[in-house]
Parts: C-alpha cells; structure tokens; sequence
C-alpha cells in the first residue's frame, strides 16, 4: 500500500477504511462482531493503516468495535474518531461542540477505543452556536495534554478552516467527495492546497452507486441510508446512470473495477487526498486497496472531470434534515 501525508506530516496509507458501516446505515450487518474484528484487522494485514470511526457511530458502539480490533496492532494504525454531538439515553439529540463538552466527549472516546491518545480528533459537524475557535482552543487543549495528536474538521467551509487554522494547526478536513460530489471544489480544496491540510473523502464511491452495483432496480433493505437519500430515488438513479457507464467502460479499458477507477480518479486529483471507502467484507476492502494500482492518464482524469461537470447529478445528497445539518 501506498502512503500518503496529511497536514502536519500525519502518514497514513493512500486509502483508509471508514469503520460506519459496519455498525450502522447499510441494513442489517451481513456478518457477526467477531467477522467485522476479522476485517478491521485484515485491512491492517494489507496495508490500510487509516481507520476511521465517530462516537455517533451507533452510536459508541463502532468506537468499541474499532478499539477491539485494532489493540493487537495499535502501533501500526491512525485511529482517526470525531465529536460533536450530544447524547441522552443513548440518542443523539443534536449538535454540541461547547469546549466542556469536548473534553467529555474525548474522554469517552478514549474509553471506548481503549487508546491513551486519538491520532485524529475531527469536529464532526460544525455547531453554529459555538466559535470555532473555541472548538479549535478546546482540541489545542486536548493536544496540549497528550489525548490527541491532530486536528479535523468534517463538512466546514473555507472560512471557518481558516478561523480554526489560526487557532491550531488543522491536519485533515474530512467531506463527501467523488465523481458526483464536486462540492469541495470551488473553496476548501483550494483553501487546503494553500495551508498545508490533507483531504480526506468519505463516501468516495458515491454510496456505492460508482461501483456499478446499483441501478434503477435495486431495492434496498430496511434501515439502509440511501433509502432517506433523494440521489437514489430510482428516478435519479436512471438519470445518474450516464456517469457510471463511463466510468465502467473506462475500467474494462484499464483491466480495473469501477470502483477502483473512481478511487483513483480521487486519488489523481491532489497527492494530499486521504478517501476513506467503508466495506464489511474483504473482497471489497481488497479490491479498494489496490486502486493505488490503478493508472488513469491525464486524459482519463480530464475526461472524467468533464463528463461530470457536464451531466451534473441528479438529487441532493441527503434529505432536507440532512442537509441543514451540513449548513447547505
């Protein structure tokens, strides 16, 4: 496996492993505890040495999940978790990033993950009741104190990475990106290539859909996310067709997978972008880790640039709710 580095000389392997999935938003688990132990480890095993989980994952039961599997080989892997929910009877009910609830929230997470430091500690979502700097001093603390090494921060607009950088250093700004997610591109990446933060994607595959496994017909299980999604509408899933059959015609050309192709179309973009795809199985957990492989031309990436900025997408990424909740 290839590494890469994120802001503040942070190495980690050229494609993570997002850990949600295995806990929550797919449907039902295919597998037991013990077969998703199996595959955290077995990322390891072949190289994927970025993990990443949140305590809203469950919640708190992916942060378990993740500090068991990986305490045989916590030398070896960036545990990367994030913050800013608040919690009651074990629901979540809502945004808090008060820098008291911070600290709390960092203490669980040790807990839970059974580690003495967080390698990356991300604000999850930004709380427009607290500054950013304050959440920035709050983390600088947690640093300051040996509980986390590095700073994120998900689903934050250029000024508020600016706002924060100049509180602490920001290492990754985590967001939705891939081939029919472009948002990032107008202000943070360009924000990021100018302070020196890594880029880390999640849902790099389009929530499966750049796979090429689903289409129109696909009927998703109860408890599946992307039945609340309106871009999986079976109606937008036809209109968003057009994308996947080039990314699949590509792939046959370069003997990959579509998946792999739109792995390495992310990758090719800046050598600072971290994706993070999710699997429960390690079929999968393979074939994304040997995207790295996979070489798109110049051509091929300014072919795909074009082709997405010209068909667009149809259907917004999350429902209204959603939405609100990354301030869009």
């Amino acid at each position: 496996m290839h590494t890469r580095t994120l802001g503040q000389g942070l190495r980690v392997s050229a494609i993570g492993l997002g850990a949600m999935g295995m806990s929550q938003g797919y449907g039902p688990n295919p597998g037991d505890r013990d077969q998703m132990i199996g595959v955290l480890r077995g990322a390891v095993e072949r190289g994927v040495t970025f993990i990443d989980t949140a305590e809203v994952y469950g919640p708190f039961v992916n942060e378990e999940l993740v500090g068991e599997a990986l305490a045989p080989v916590r030398d070896d892997v960036v545990i990367a978790t994030k913050f800013g929910f608040r919690f009651e009877g074990g629901r979540n009910v809502g945004l808090s990033s008060r820098p008291e609830h911070i600290v709390a929230a960092a203490e669980g997470s040790l807990r839970r993950l059974g580690i003495e430091t967080i390698d990356l500690y991300y604000q999850h979502r930004v709380d427009p009741q607290v500054p950013i700097e304050d959440v920035a001093g709050a983390v600088a603390g947690l640093v300051a104190a040996g509980k986390v090494r590095h700073f994120g921060l998900s689903e934050a607009g250029a000024g508020t990475i600016r706002r924060a950088h100049a509180v602490h250093p920001v290492t990754a700004v985590q967001s939705e990106y891939s081939l029919w997610t472009r948002d990032p591109e107008a202000e943070v990446l360009p924000t990021l290539a100018e302070l020196g933060i890594g880029f880390v994607p999640f849902s790099p595959l389009g929530k499966g859909f750049l796979t090429g496994t689903v289409d129109p017909s696909t009927t998703f299980s109860a408890g599946d996310i992307r039945t609340t999604i309106p871009r999986f509408t079976p109606e937008n899933r036809a209109a968003n067709e057009a994308i996947v059959e080039r990314v699949r015609a590509l792939a046959v050309d370069r003997g990959a997978t579509p998946g792999q192709v739109a792995l390495a179309w992310l990758l090719a973009q800046r050598p600072w972008i971290v994706p993070i795809p999710g699997t429960r199985r390690i079929q999968r957990l393979e074939e994304n880790a040997a995207a790295t492989r996979v070489a798109l031309t110049a051509d091929d990436v300014a072919d795909l640039n074009e082709l997405a900025a010209r068909l667009g997408v149809h259907g917004n990424r999350y429902d209204d709710a959603g939405m609100a909740r990354v301030g869009l």
